[in-house]
């Protein structure tokens, strides 16, 4: 199993998940329904603040494991996180379920798989509705921001080249923890949604 088959490994086990994340329900749940500008830009900074503080130290412990390529990775991540948090002209609210989960990762592995592999699928997601809100507002301006944060955030590249410096086992766990952390992801939409009185599964 190699970099891009853990990737699609991931991507096969979390596919309910992220359909549901990615769905029109998104911004209800990131929300609290408040389906005004300032709070999708509020609720877009959270994510990024929070996947910036939580990758931030990882790229010093990879090094002390002779991991510079994984090291790498996670300070081009953090940074990304950091310039994205500082386009939106939003200040971040409290850290998202994700982010909040990544300071409870401990491996090198897992943490390829829970801040690079994860936040890169779920965000991608999130940002699809960010941008059909501002397309449905017609604020195409705010849009196009909002495109280019997606690319950059959607980016698994950094993710691609931690995984091909861990060997079998550690893509392994790498998976797993990636799994579980897009699942942290749904967990927190899915209970929003049911606080609210509304069924996180699509309606057919």
């Amino acid at each position: 199993m190699d970099a891009a088959d853990t990737i699609e490994a991931v991507e096969e086990a979390t596919t309910t998940e992220r359909s549901r994340i990615g769905s029109d329900k998104a911004l209800i749940a990131a929300t609290g329904a408040n389906l005004e500008a300032d709070a999708i830009w509020t609720a877009a900074a959270t994510r990024e603040a929070g996947l910036r503080d939580g990758l931030e130290g990882w790229a010093g412990d990879a090094r002390e494991s002779d991991l510079d390529a994984v090291a790498d990775a996670f300070d081009r991540a953090t940074s990304a996180a950091g310039d994205r948090a500082e386009r939106i002209d939003a200040a971040p609210g409290d850290a998202d379920a994700l982010s909040a989960h990544l300071d409870t990762v401990d491996g090198t592995s897992e943490r390829v798989g829970a801040g690079l592999v994860a936040p890169a699928l779920v965000l991608d997601r999130f940002y699809l509705q960010v941008v059909s809100f501002f397309v449905n507002e017609a604020e195409e301006g705010s849009a196009d921001v909002v495109r280019d944060l997606r690319s950059g955030a959607s980016d698994l590249g950094p993710a691609r080249d931690a995984l091909a410096a861990l060997d079998e086992s550690g893509r392994e766990r790498a998976r797993d923890a990636a799994v579980e952390a897009v699942g942290v992801a749904y967990r927190e939409y899915a209970d929003a949604l049911e606080s609210m009185g509304l069924d996180p599964k699509p309606v057919c």
